[in-house]
């Protein structure tokens, strides 16, 4: 008995044939096919012209009804359900 490896071509594999074939398998399942009407980098630019932050624009308020408001909110606030250690005191 030699104490020789044995080497892959030695059994009739072909590791360059076997990457060829996996190559060949994965291009197989694609599309050269440039007559799409948009491209992927298209619809990445049109997303982000339509989903564009609109900051709100609220309407300016008196000094009165600004102080009428905070009032309903704390008096909101203060008649909650539960006060269960939501970590706010006044």
């Amino acid at each position: 008995m030699s104490n020789e490896p044995i080497s892959p071509k030695d059994d009739g594999f072909d590791e360059e044939e076997l990457i060829r074939s996996e190559f060949d398998s994965i291009v197989s399942g694609l599309s050269l096919d440039e007559s799409a009407p948009s491209t992927y980098l298209d619809e990445l630019d049109r997303i982000d012209r339509d989903d564009r932050f609109v900051a709100p624009n609220p309407p300016t308020q008196t000094p009165r009804s600004f102080f009428l408001s905070a009032k309903r909110a704390i008096l909101r606030w203060l008649k909650r359900p539960f006060h269960d250690n939501d970590g706010v005191e006044l």
